[in-house]
């Protein structure tokens, strides 16, 4: 396995990476969940630019790194009117925090300012121990904090937590009332209580879970039949390539050397770090693009590609996903399967194809920023779309709760989240979001089509003498 490029050192989230920071983070996340890429220039810097002199202060500049004089005058103006007009006093340092938070609201829903705390939970995401419930969160505008996806094993996904839960109260406090960034974490053996609003019910219910110290284990194994292997990755961190490798051999020691068959699950697999997601598909590729980022500066410009050996011998591959995997999940599915490797099976994944870069401050505190885009093998940018399965599944209304019909089932995708960056396949038509798929009729239904694909291998092409 080669080693990432030296450029891509810093942490970038590619995780359904949310704007609450790590909140209850992937086995994930947002979005959200961090990645390995370059930051751009220090915005510190170019603050401390000088303004150059102009007749005009709004005259258009070219190169875009002229500090706008006039809006910042007009910020001002409004500063002082708070300060020295509101009916309350109001704290200097609330201020030039509310107005910094305001910089990234409105940007997409991935950017946001961290603070020291939530920069030190944001970081957990790569090693997976904390306490909570084991949930990773998207919040929306309205404070409302969406689940992108329950963490396999943790009291979340015990309790019937699903990708698309929409959390609209805490411990019977609604949202906009409940303090702190990190609502969800608490001492192990503590309960919360949430309120869940879900696609396909009329009213909203309540779920209590106890909280645990969360272990994340992101990969795990078995044989699903004598020659066909499973294996679970439910994030991406630093050692999911390692363990990835590790359970692959077992499983072909088990099958007598070399397995017939693969069944990779990223249902609800949230992201994680992006070389991860790079180190997997480099296990399953002899050679061929894995990915590629695109941003403004020449910095998030990069591409992945695999390097030779196939661990498995190019037995075929199916690649199980659902409406919870996004980001470095995507990457993966979408590396495979546009270099024939492996099928998809499932429904339409979350649509998450940013690239998010983590800007430490001096104070400790840390910019959550938005700057790249990222690209399949054959170009094709996911953001807000998704990838399509192969063979689409339907979830089954006794394991999600919803008496919806399938065909509505949502909301859980990129698209449906205010304020998001606009996809290039975005508004085609007869788009749909997808839908969770828990329980075990999806493994079989990628077992089936697994098996079927091994029978076609296994036909011998006609001979030429």
């Amino acid at each position: 396995m080669r080693p990432a490029p030296a450029v891509l050192s810093l942490l970038l989230l590619l995780a359904a990476s949310p704007a609450v920071p790590a909140q209850e983070a992937a086995e994930p996340a947002p979005p959200t969940q961090p990645q390995d890429a370059p930051a751009p220039a220090d915005p510190a810097q170019a603050a401390d630019a000088p303004v150059p002199a102009a007749d005009d202060p709004d005259a258009a500049d070219p190169s875009g790194s002229r500090i706008p004089l006039a809006e910042i005058q007009r910020y001002v103006a409004v500063y002082r009117a708070i300060k020295e007009a509101y009916v309350d006093p109001v704290d200097d340092r609330f201020l030039m925090q509310s107005a910094i938070e305001g910089l990234l609201m409105d940007l997409d829903p991935h950017s946001a300012y961290l603070d020291k705390a939530e920069s030190d939970s944001f970081d957990e995401q790569t090693t997976g121990a904390y306490e909570g419930i084991g949930v990773e969160l998207q919040q929306q505008q309205d404070r409302t904090l969406k689940v992108v996806a329950p963490i396999d094993g943790t009291p979340a996904a015990r309790a019937g937590v699903l990708a698309g839960d929409v959390i609209v109260a805490i411990d019977g406090k609604p949202i906009a009332q409940v303090e702190g960034s990190e609502p969800l974490r608490g001492p192990a053996g503590s309960k919360v209580t949430i309120t869940i609003l879900r696609e396909g019910r009329e009213r909203p219910f309540d779920i209590e879970i106890q909280r645990e110290t969360i272990r994340v284990t992101s990969v795990r194994s078995r044989m699903l039949e004598p020659g066909y292997g499973y294996v679970r990755l439910s994030t991406f961190q630093a050692d999911t390539g390692a363990d990835f490798r590790k359970h692959l051999d077992e499983l072909q020691a088990k099958a007598g050397g070399r397995l017939r068959g693969l069944v990779l699950d990223l249902r609800s697999n949230p992201g994680g770090l992006l070389t991860a997601a790079v180190q997997v598909a480099d296990e399953l590729l002899d050679s061929g693009a894995i990915v590629s980022t695109r941003g403004r500066v020449p910095a998030s410009d990069t591409r992945f590609d695999a390097t030779a050996g196939d661990r498995l011998g190019g037995a075929p591959v199916v690649v199980l996903v659902d409406a919870g995997s996004a980001s470095a999940a995507e990457v993966l599915a979408g590396a495979l399967r546009d270099n024939g490797r492996a099928r998809v099976v499932g429904s339409r994944t979350f649509g998450k194809g940013s690239v998010q870069t983590l800007l430490p401050l001096g104070n400790g505190d840390s910019v959550k920023l938005t700057t790249a885009r990222y690209y399949t093998p054959s170009g094709r940018s996911i953001q807000a779309s998704g990838i399509v399965p192969d063979v689409e599944l339907q979830p089954d209304p006794k394991l999600t709760g919803s008496d919806a019909p399938a065909t509505v089932a949502g909301t859980v995708s990129e698209a449906a989240l205010p304020g998001h960056l606009r996809g290039d396949e975005e508004e085609d038509e007869g788009y749909r979001a997808g839908s969770p798929l828990p329980g075990d009729a999806p493994i079989a239904a990628a077992l089936a089509e697994l098996k079927r694909l091994a029978a076609t291998a296994a036909v011998p092409g006609p001979r030429r003498d």
